[in-house]
C-alpha cells in the first residue's frame, strides 16, 4: 500500500497568473456578497436579520433579471426554432395562443436557414442571417454592407475577445482603452499578458473624448517601448453613459488613420440613446473615405475598423441568449484568414442567439400582424428606462457630494462622490479603495447592489460608482438617498 499523501496537481501558486491578475469587477466581491443577501432573504427564517427586504442588481446590465420582458415577438418565433413540432399546429398557435402569420413565416424562414438550432451553423455565422445584418447596417448608414465581412458572435464579448486574441502579439502589445472603461477590456488584455494604455475621458465635457488625453497616451506608451496597435471606443459608453457627436467620432477616426492604429467599436448600446442620435463609426468612415480633401492621400481606404453590437442590451436584452456581431473593414486578407481560423476553433457561436440577432435586426415592420404589439412593448421598455434614468440623476443631484451628468445613452449612470475624510481614513483601515467601501456599506445597508468607480478606473483622487437604472419602480432609489444621508452624517 502506497504511503504516499494525495496531492492534488493544481494550486494557487501553479495555475496561469495572468488569470490571477485578471480582474472583472462588474462581478466581484460585492455581486457575490449580494448574492449571498439574495439566498438569505429566500430562507424562511432570516428576512428580520437584514436591514432590506429585497436585493436590487443594480450592478450589472442584464436587463431580464431585473424584470424587463421579453418581446412577445422575439419569443415566439425562438419557442417555434426550439421545437419545430409547433409547426404542424398552425392552426392553433394562431386562433388559440395568440401567435401571429409572420412570426410562423419568420421562423420558417429562419429554420430553413439553420435548418435546426441544435445544429453547428457556419462558424462565422448562418449566411441569411449575416445578410439581414448587412441589410440592417445599410439601412442605418446609408452605405451598403457585405454579408462576408460579418461575423456573428457569442455576444460582443467573444467578438472583443477574439480580436484582442489577433491583435496581442507579445507582451509588448498595446491597446489604448477609454478610462472609466468596461473591465473586459482591461481583464481580457491581462489573460493575454499585453498592455493597457488607458486614455482618460473629459467628466467635464459629459464624458467626451480628449484627443490630447489619447495623444498624450499614446505618445508615453511608445516611449516606454510598447507596440500600440489598436484604440478601443465605447458609444454609447459603459459605465458612464455618454454618447459621442459625430465631430468627436470624425476625429478619432483621423487620428487612428495617422497612427495607424485599429478602431474597435464597442457599440452595443446604440439603441439606448436618450440625447442626441447615435452615429457609428462605420458610417463616419465611410464618409471620411468619401471625402476627397480628407481623404487625399488614401489612409481611410487602409484604416481597419471592427464594429460590435450584441442582443444583450437595447430593448432587447436576450444577454443569455449570447448573441452579437462584428463587421470587420479594411482588414488584409491573410489577417482575415486568420481570424475565420480563430474563430472556427471555437466551431460557432450559440444558433439561437444567432436567430434573436436576425430578430433584432429585423424586427417586424408597419404593416406587419405583430407591429403594434412589438412597438408598444418596445416604446414601453424605452420610456421606461429612460424615466428611471431622470429619477436616479435627479435623486443624486439631491445628494450632498454628488454630481452626475444627465443621462445621455446606454443603461448607466456613473456619479462623481466626494467622500468624508472621516470616510476615506476609515476605508484606508479596512485596505479598500474610499468608493469600494461606500458601495460596500450601500449593500449591507440597503441590499441595492453597485459598482465603485475603481473597477472602472478614474483620475487619481476622484471616486465615482456606477449603477445600472434597470431595475423596476423608484423605491429603491430612496433607499440609496437615506443610505447616503445616514453615511454622510456618519463620517461628517
Amino acid at each position: 500500500m502506497s504511503t504516499t499523501t494525495p496531492r492534488r496537481s493544481l494550486n494557487i501558486d501553479n495555475i496561469n497568473p495572468h488569470v490571477k491578475a485578471a480582474e472583472y469587477a462588474v462581478r466581484g466581491e460585492l455581486a457575490i456578497r449580494s448574492e449571498k443577501y439574495r439566498q438569505q432573504l429566500a430562507s424562511s427564517d432570516s428576512k428580520s436579520k437584514l436591514p432590506f427586504d429585497s436585493v436590487i442588481s443594480a450592478n450589472i446590465g442584464n436587463p431580464q433579471q431585473l424584470d424587463q420582458k421579453p418581446l412577445t415577438f422575439f419569443r415566439q418565433v425562438t419557442s417555434i426554432l426550439e421545437n419545430p413540432l409547433l409547426l404542424e399546429k398552425e392552426q392553433v398557435l394562431l386562433e388559440h395562443l395568440g401567435y401571429k402569420q409572420d412570426v410562423i413565416d419568420r421562423a420558417r424562414w429562419l429554420l430553413n436557414d439553420v435548418k435546426s438550432v441544435g445544429a453547428y451553423s457556419q462558424s462565422q455565422g448562418a449566411p441569411g442571417i449575416r445578410q439581414s445584418v448587412a441589410d440592417f447596417i445599410e439601412k442605418r448608414d446609408g452605405h451598403k454592407a457585405d454579408p462576408s465581412n460579418i461575423y456573428l458572435t457569442a455576444g460582443a464579448s467573444s467578438g472583443v475577445n477574439t480580436l484582442m486574441h489577433i491583435i496581442c502579439s507579445s507582451p509588448s502589445t498595446g491597446i489604448l482603452v477609454p478610462i472609466p472603461q468596461y473591465p473586459l477590456y482591461t481583464a481580457t488584455l491581462s489573460l493575454l499578458n499585453a498592455r493597457c494604455v488607458p486614455y482618460y475621458l473629459d467628466e467635464s465635457q459629459s464624458w467626451a473624448t480628449d484627443l490630447s488625453s489619447i495623444k498624450s497616451s499614446l505618445a508615453a506608451a511608445r516611449k516606454d517601448g510598447t507596440d500600440v496597435r489598436a484604440i478601443v471606443v465605447i458609444n454609447p459608453g459603459n459605465p458612464t453613459g455618454g454618447s459621442l457627436a459625430a465631430e468627436e467620432i470624425r476625429k478619432v477616426l483621423e487620428f487612428a488613420a495617422e497612427e495607424s492604429l485599429v478602431v474597435l467599436a464597442d457599440e452595443v448600446y446604440q439603441t439606448n440613446v436618450f440625447q442626441g442620435t447615435f452615429h457609428s463609426f462605420r458610417k463616419a468612415l465611410l464618409e471620411l473615405q468619401a471625402d476627397s480633401e480628407a481623404n487625399k492621400d488614401k489612409k481611410f481606404d487602409t484604416l481597419e475598423l471592427a464594429s460590435l453590437h450584441s442582443i444583450s442590451k437595447g430593448m432587447v436584452g436576450e444577454c443569455g441568449h449570447r448573441g452579437g456581431y462584428m463587421e470587420l473593414i479594411n482588414f488584409d486578407p491573410e489577417v482575415v484568414a486568420q481570424i475565420y481560423k480563430f474563430i472556427s476553433i471555437q466551431l460557432c457561436p450559440p444558433v439561437i442567439g444567432q436567430c434573436l440577432v436576425e430578430l433584432m435586426v429585423h424586427p417586424p415592420t408597419e404593416g406587419q400582424p405583430s407591429y403594434d404589439t412589438y412597438k408598444k412593448e418596445y416604446d414601453a421598455i424605452f420610456s421606461g428606462l429612460q424615466s428611471r434614468a431622470n429619477a436616479l440623476y435627479e435623486a443624486f443631484a439631491a445628494m450632498e457630494g454628488v454630481t452626475c451628468q444627465s443621462p445621455q445613452g446606454s443603461m448607466y449612470l456613473f456619479p462623481s462622490i466626494k467622500l468624508p475624510d472621516k470616510a476615506i481614513k476609515k476605508a484606508k483601515e479596512e485596505d479598500k479603495q474610499p468608493d469600494a467601501f461606500y458601495v460596500g456599506k450601500l449593500l449591507d445597508a440597503t441590499g441595492v447592489c453597485m459598482v465603485p468607480g475603481s473597477g472602472f478606473g478614474q483620475k487619481e483622487g476622484t471616486w465615482h460608482f456606477r449603477t445600472t437604472f434597470l431595475a423596476p419602480g423608484t423605491e429603491w432609489v430612496e433607499r440609496i438617498r437615506v443610505f447616503h444621508e445616514g453615511f454622510m452624517d456618519e463620517f461628517r
